[in-house]
């Protein structure tokens, strides 16, 4: 009979001493819930579908049995000899799992490279001349270095398709079935998403093969470390609410999400007024810039950040104190994603969301998704008042006279926002 889980220790698995030794460097010494469940079938070979909350510590379940039977069969390389694919959604995700490898993979000699778009290829191909083990990709620039036949995929026999949901929200389906049909039958599969839905049962049962399924705290889809509360703010008050959350918990790391680009930078704009310090992190922003910001927050340097929810997925920063779901999104699963990005491993969190009059829908939408309600915030009128009142910026007409000037300003095609 396998131990207990809460027991579970990595020097009880059967790794290389210098897997072992990177766990021990990087303080990995029990197992999470997926991580227990999911090491010893990838370390035997066989295919996995896991459906695990973000947080959960999915990221070392694969690349800790990968690194372990690459080291293992050492393999020669050439270069058209790539061992592994991990497909992702997203850039930053990308980056963030090949650090991970990378970090496990010391010492052992097993090669990971990063290839995404929004960036010079010159250096990616660089290194795919040298020779890799493990691929990590997002489609888009993936399959130009293919076309271009820098990428060989033909001796993969690792597969694994991260944050698969996302992938098939974003329309990557074809992209997903035409590698699928590139690689070799007898491969590995791993298939890990953080929802499940008859969608993306039938694309992970037309890829994996008598796949072990692994399914975490399906009862409950967010973090149980996680914290939850919901005020009832107005729509053009929710700055102030914002501005004084910032001023009380001075010197905290507070991640606030927002429903579109616009609104991002009208937020910054709020914020730099009452002398608050913070950036933001959206698809019109150029990749150097966004790993830039990410990791001004993820040192400490910036303590706020504001972000779309295009960047969820793709934001693993350590010891984020609070998820600010400053809109409510349109999705009740992206709010799981979002407020995932506190309370990670053993830390707690705290998720604060404002939710105007307009948002009331959404909010029992979320609520029925997560299977509980939302602990309300009650705010006396007195003190949503004092917020108002106390508040750094001048005027509250300034705001509005801004939003009507962002409104009016053209886009890029000269149309109007």
């Amino acid at each position: 009979m396998p131990p207990d889980n809460s027991t579970m220790k990595f020097d009880r698995f059967e790794l290389t001493t210098e897997v072992k030794n990177n766990l021990t460097k990087l303080k990995f010494f029990r197992t999470t819930d997926i991580q227990f469940k999911a090491i010893p079938p990838i370390l035997k070979g066989e295919d996995v579908l896991a459906i695990a909350q973000t947080g959960t510590g999915k990221t070392a379940a694969f690349a800790i049995p990968i690194i372990n039977k690459l080291q293992q069969e050492k393999f020669g390389r050439s270069n058209d000899y790539i061992k592994c694919l991990v497909m992702v959604p997203t850039r930053e995700l990308a980056i963030q799992i090949t650090e991970v490898f990378e970090n496990l993979a010391k010492g052992t000699g097993v090669r990971t490279i990063c290839v995404t778009g929004g960036v010079d290829q010159d250096p990616q191909i660089a290194k795919l001349k040298k020779g890799v083990d493990i691929l990590i990709a997002t489609p888009g620039r993936m399959f130009d270095l293919i076309s271009q036949g820098y990428i060989n995929v033909n001796s993969i026999r690792i597969l694994v398709l991260d944050e698969a949901d996302h992938m098939l929200n974003l329309g990557f389906i074809k992209d997903i079935k035409d590698i699928v049909s590139k690689l070799p039958q007898n491969r590995q599969t791993l298939f890990f998403s953080a929802t499940i839905d008859d969608r993306i049962k039938k694309t992970a049962y037309l890829i994996v093969r008598n796949a072990i399924r692994i399914q975490i705290s399906p009862e409950n889809p967010v973090n149980k470390n996680i914290h939850h509360t919901v005020a009832f703010i107005e729509m053009d008050d929710k700055r102030f609410f914002l501005e004084r959350l910032i001023n009380e918990q001075e010197g905290k790391k507070i991640l606030v999400f927002v429903r579109t680009k616009v609104r991002a930078e009208r937020v910054l704009k709020a914020m730099e007024r009452v002398n608050i310090v913070t950036k933001t992190i959206h698809g019109d922003k150029e990749q150097t810039d966004r790993l830039t910001v990410l990791n001004e927050f993820k040192n400490g340097t910036i303590k706020v950040l504001i972000a779309t929810d295009v960047s969820a997925r793709g934001i693993d920063i350590p010891h984020v104190d609070y998820v600010v779901n400053y809109d409510l999104p349109d999705q009740a699963e992206n709010y799981v994603h979002r407020v995932g990005r506190t309370g990670r491993a053993d830390n707690k969190g705290f998720a604060v969301s404002f939710c105007s009059n307009e948002e009331k829908a959404l909010l029992k939408e979320i609520e029925a998704y997560i299977g509980h309600t939302i602990e309300v915030l009650t705010i006396f009128k007195k003190d949503y008042e004092e917020t108002i009142d106390y508040s750094n910026e001048e005027s509250a007409t300034n705001w509005r006279d801004l939003i009507n000037d962002e409104d009016e300003k053209p886009n890029k095609k000269g149309k109007r926002k």
